[in-house]
């Protein structure tokens, strides 16, 4: 009888520290442009709201590098709890301006993907000396590519493979800028747009680039590391009551996905989405999924949970956010988020 208890217990003991794991494999990146009050509302937060976002991670989340993060979990070691990345895409001077002074008063460092070229050479971009002071004071910089463009935009006449090609090129000239400047290649890219599809990555990866997206999520050493999900964190995602419960989001061990490239093309896309989840801290009868804020029907099997989306016939950026609620962690929830990118007839992508 008592060896039957010591093994119950054991065996209990386990399945809390398992359980407690997937908390501790988990961060969030926060995703920001424009600090400002002057740029547009859809990519910018006001410096006011900003530092309400800095004051609210002080208090209850640990800031912590890109850099440590990213290597932490994939040597699947396990991070503190509540962690939080912050990022900016674009090299915008207002972040210098208005952004800086508050992440250097809080102490939080953070990371801008930034388009070398454009350093210094464009009006509104910061100049490698800001840059060069910024990184003395908690600031790193990553790859945004040479230009600010549509990564999956072909030239004319342009082979699938001389796209791919020329796309590495500019990725690694740019690359090459900020190693010659700063003195360091961490090969983290992000992508312009968040736009990607399965060949793109699948290159980047292949090239031994990390690459950062913009459809929403927490990662874990789970995660897919050509594309990371950051969290939207400007324009109507910056309500602090909101960001809450992303910050204190999981990510969804799911296993496997049945979208095999996330660009669609008109005139549209309905097939559904399936995925397979891992179920030791989550329930897949709990999961729900939405596209566009309305609620999408699903269907169980096993682990497996497929989904009915709505089609898609828009040209533009789409993504269907699927939650459930932590078993261990109240008031936590898992995420995932599927994106979809279609271009216009023409070919062309929205900005």
């Amino acid at each position: 009888m008592r060896k039957t208890w010591g093994i119950l217990v054991l065996t209990l003991t386990c399945a809390l520290l398992s359980i407690n794991t997937w908390a501790k494999d988990n961060a969030v990146i926060l995703l920001y442009h424009h600090v400002s009050n002057s740029t547009p509302k859809v990519t910018s937060v006001s410096p006011e709201t900003f530092r309400e976002h800095m004051q609210y991670l002080t208090e209850h989340h640990q800031v912590l590098p890109l850099k440590e993060v990213i290597e932490t979990l994939q040597n699947k070691q396990p991070l503190p709890d509540k962690a939080v990345v912050i990022t900016f895409d674009d090299g915008y001077e207002n972040i210098y301006e208005n952004a800086h002074p508050i992440l250097k008063e809080f102490s939080f460092p953070y990371t801008i993907f930034i388009n070398p070229p454009l350093i210094g050479n464009v009006s509104y971009q910061l100049d490698w000396q800001q840059v060069k002071m910024m990184a003395n004071e908690g600031a790193s910089f990553a790859n945004h590519g040479s230009q600010h463009i549509h990564m999956l935009t072909k030239n004319d006449s342009e082979s699938e493979e001389g796209w791919l090609n020329r796309s590495m090129q500019e990725i690694d000239a740019a690359e090459t800028i900020l190693k010659d400047n700063l003195g360091y290649s961490w090969k983290y890219f992000a992508y312009p747009y968040g736009e990607f599809d399965s060949k793109l990555k699948a290159r980047l990866r292949a090239n031994g680039y990390i690459s950062f997206a913009q459809h929403s999520g927490a990662i874990a050493s789970y995660s897919d590391f050509s594309a990371l999900p950051r969290y939207p964190s400007a324009g109507v995602y910056s309500n602090i009551q909101s960001l809450k419960v992303k910050l204190n989001s999981l990510a969804m061990p799911v296993d496997s996905v049945s979208v095999s490239d996330p660009k669609v093309d008109l005139p549209s896309y309905s097939e559904d989405l399936s995925f397979t989840v891992k179920t030791e801290d989550l329930t897949a009868q709990q999961i729900n999924c939405f596209q566009n804020g309305q609620a999408l029907n699903k269907s169980l099997e096993g682990n497996t949970v497929t989904v009915e989306i709505h089609p898609i016939t828009k040209p533009g950026r789409h993504r269907v956010n699927c939650t459930a609620p932590s078993i261990s962690e109240k008031g936590r929830f898992y995420w995932f988020s599927q994106p979809f990118f279609m271009p216009t007839v023409e070919g062309k992508w929205l900005d």
